[in-house]
């Protein structure tokens, strides 16, 4: 069942969509579409996002203001981040991207008071020649059904973050084709959380499957807050070749009014294994199944239900470093072919 021309459902979609849903979103719909578990939820289009722009462009310019500042310029940058930031964040929502928001969230908590993450997705985030993810904002456990469209206006600012905009400006990414798509989904209450790569992230292995992981919710470790346990598993034979289990001093668990905060972990968990040797071959059985369905290696992240022990995607992008390695070339081609030759013969003394 559809949802309006603003919001879809992540079973509409696929990464076919990127440009109206962004990288994130196209990525949840598509793990869902393939049989993975992922969090129920959907995602506000960046048609959304261009209503929006549309109503604040009436009284000042934004992707032009954008466009127009150099690279190197760190000053005005942050100035226009600044003015452009304030005014989104200030700014009313279009009265049907209200609506159908609202809709959409009614319908995700179907009665319930279940706690949200909304997630920024840019269009040009994901992307395979380039790291954006991790420029926009993410806001987690969030509690009340009106902070929603307030959360989702402060994603849609934060395309406009100093950090972002200097990204897009030194990568000649066009501005007229930047959007923000923001994803809404129910939050996992993590007992354990993580990440896990379909190629080793430190020696670009292609055979194992490496997983990191902590106890509490996936942001200590994405964050770097926490040192997770790590382990890399074979693919075909699943032996665990690698055991690193780490300090784990802190854990990060939903505040009482929302969003999340860091606790210490008690004593006996703090040197403990954050996973079995059984959720470890679950976690490289579904890491497999991912990579399969894209046909490339993964960067993914995990989280384990604290309540039911379901293991939950929270997100799959491409692996961006050694792929990128791959592709470079080996070696420099001389302008002129004759230059190598020519080098040669150079050092050479005439007899």
């Amino acid at each position: 069942m559809g949802a309006g021309a603003h919001i879809a459902w992540f079973d509409e979609i696929g990464l076919g969509d990127r440009e109206q849903v962004g990288g994130k979103g196209g990525s949840l719909g598509e793990l869902t579409r393939a049989g993975i578990a992922v969090p129920p939820g959907y995602v506000v289009r960046t048609s959304a996002f261009e209503r929006f722009l549309e109503s604040l462009e009436r009284e000042a310019p934004v992707r032009a203001a954008v466009a127009a500042l150099k690279a190197d310029d760190l000053e005005s940058i942050t100035a226009c981040s600044r003015a452009l930031r304030r005014g989104m964040e200030e700014a009313e929502l279009p009265g049907e991207v209200l609506e159908e928001l609202t809709a959409a969230q009614a319908r995700l908590r179907a009665g319930t008071e279940q706690p949200v993450a909304v997630r920024s997705s840019a269009t040009c985030e994901d992307a395979l020649d380039a790291s954006f993810a991790g420029l926009q904002d993410t806001y987690l456990w969030i509690r009340g059904a009106a902070q929603v469209p307030e959360r989702v206006r402060s994603c849609w600012a934060s395309l406009y973050s100093v950090p972002s905009i200097s990204y897009r400006l030194k990568h000649g990414f066009p501005e007229e084709r930047v959007a923000m798509a923001v994803v809404v989904q129910i939050m996992v209450d993590a007992g354990t959380a993580g990440v896990m790569f379909t190629r080793s992230p430190t020696t670009g292995d292609r055979s194992v499957v490496t997983i990191e992981g902590a106890w509490g919710l996936g942001s200590a470790v994405v964050g770097g807050e926490v040192t997770p346990d790590r382990w890399v598993l074979g693919k075909i034979t699943g032996e665990i070749s690698v055991r690193e289990i780490s300090d784990k001093l802190i854990q990060h668990v939903p505040a009482a009014n929302g969003g999340v905060e860091a606790v210490a972990v008690s004593d006996e968990r703090r040197r403990a294994a954050c996973l079995s040797d059984a959720q470890l071959q679950e976690l490289s059985t579904i890491a497999r199944q991912v990579e399969r369905h894209y046909g490339r290696a993964q960067d993914i992240e995990w989280a384990i239900d604290r309540h039911s022990g379901a293991i939950l995607l929270l997100q799959s992008r491409p692996e961006t470093v050694w792929s990128a390695r791959d592709a470079a070339p080996i070696a420099k081609p001389q302008q002129d072919p004759l230059m190598h030759v020519m080098s040669i013969f150079g050092t050479r003394r005439c007899p």
